[in-house]
């Protein structure tokens, strides 16, 4: 039975409050986007064509439509576990088995997720063989699809069991400052996943193969040697499988850092602009952007596992969100729910430190090569992506983790690429 207190009350009003924000910003982006629609900035108007222009903002406007859907489908399941019932169900359903605590949870958790992950199954369909599809991005094939899932569900239970157990173990046995030990726990995990990431994790998906073109192999290494990063290797992914899209990135830490570059991306842009991209990259590493996003991290999860404390010894909380059954296990299914409700507010703070480290990273690439060729670059990506040239300026401001185009692209010209 559910009891009706302040946390319901709260947890109400924030949920809805956050579902009107988001719909009222979604509104501002497509008005925003549609208005502009029918020109070109004056800035790419002799890089990027109308028709191209105008694919972005139909892209941009679908992916919005969606997301306003999924959202509203999000909130109505966020509702349907908690006031709903849902989580206590599944709680009784798994301890009437008999199990102990720490079995019962960790089949709750895990069984908590996947359900989950089933529920978002059909948005995440319809998005990459319905919406990818019409705008000529997506290659993945049903087949291709299923693996992905079935490897993802893999790694959900190798992974979720292990980390399911160790949090209620320390929930149980580590006193009342059990979530400092949880945070310190969860802080070494995220080091031996960054760390074994790149080597044991991502060929599981994707295939490497090391850089053939010793071209560019060779101004790579050369920019690597400038920038004084080393790796264990230059890789091409084979992005093309899945997608459209290209990228490059650096992964890895300490001495298992990698270079990978999208296979798309290898197709699209000359050596100097691959080079340039490149240098951006290693902006964020020179600047160290990697580790304080990492202290954001830590202080962030330090913050919330603190609070997680403090609610999980207040039966109110459990009783307010529609769960009879106090436990740890509960604690954290419902805190799983309540955290993107409680750190949404967080969004522009975050937005504004990632954008200042493009910024950064950009200023960086110009200093270590090609600007123009940098500014090319982007051009190219934002063409081939099919990326708005004219987002709304508060709907970016919320969600946006890079500048917007012209924004970039005025401050790389400030910077000397012209």
């Amino acid at each position: 039975m559910i009891t009706i207190n302040l946390y319901s009350v709260l947890f109400l009003v924030f949920l809805g409050l956050i579902w009107i924000l988001e719909v009222w910003l979604a509104r501002r982006q497509f008005r925003h986007v549609r208005l502009h629609r029918a020109q070109v900035p004056p800035l790419f108007q002799d890089h990027i064509p109308l028709a191209a222009h105008q694919k972005a903002a139909d892209y941009t406007v679908a992916k919005l439509q969606l997301g306003v859907i999924s959202n509203g489908l999000g909130v109505a399941i966020v509702l349907l576990w908690t006031l709903g019932g849902g989580l206590a169900w599944l709680d009784s359903l798994w301890r009437e088995l008999g199990w102990n605590d720490l079995g019962t949870g960790i089949a709750v958790l895990l069984s908590f997720v996947f359900i989950g992950t089933l529920l978002d199954l059909p948005v995440r369909i319809y998005r990459t063989f319905v919406l990818e599809q019409n705008f000529g991005f997506n290659r993945t094939t049903g087949w291709l699809f299923f693996q992905d899932f079935l490897k993802q569900g893999a790694l959900m239970f190798l992974l979720g069991i292990p980390l399911a157990a160790g949090a209620l173990w320390l929930m149980e046995h580590a006193g009342s400052y059990w979530w400092l030990y949880l945070w310190l726990s969860w802080l070494s995990l995220i080091f031996l996943m960054m760390w074994a990431y790149p080597a044991f994790i991502a060929p599981w998906f994707n295939t490497f193969t090391p850089l053939t073109d010793e071209s560019l192999r060779q101004r790579v290494e050369g920019l690597l040697a400038r920038c004084g990063f080393k790796s264990q290797g230059i890789f091409v992914m084979d992005g093309s499988r899945r997608s459209g899209h290209g990228n490059a990135y650096f992964t890895g830490l300490g001495n298992n850092k990698r270079i990978v570059f999208f296979d798309t991306l290898l197709e699209s842009l000359n050596s100097e602009q691959i080079e340039a991209v490149l240098a951006h990259e290693l902006g964020h590493f020179k600047r160290r952007h990697i580790f304080k996003n990492l202290i954001m991290m830590a202080l962030l999860s330090f913050a919330g596992l603190a609070l997680l404390g403090w609610l999980s010894a207040q039966p109110a909380f459990y009783q307010g969100l529609g769960v009879g059954y106090p436990s740890h296990y509960m604690a954290l299914a419902l805190f799983m729910l309540v955290a993107p409700v409680l750190t949404f507010f967080l969004h522009p703070f975050l937005t504004y430190l990632s954008r200042r480290y493009e910024f950064e990273a950009d200023e960086f690439a110009v200093k270590m090569t090609n600007g123009q060729a940098l500014a090319q670059a982007l051009v190219k990506l934002y063409k081939e992506n099919a990326g708005t040239l004219t987002p709304d300026p508060i709907h970016s401001a919320v969600y946006d983790s890079h500048p917007p185009a012209p924004v970039r692209l005025a401050h790389l010209q400030a910077q000397g690429a012209r």
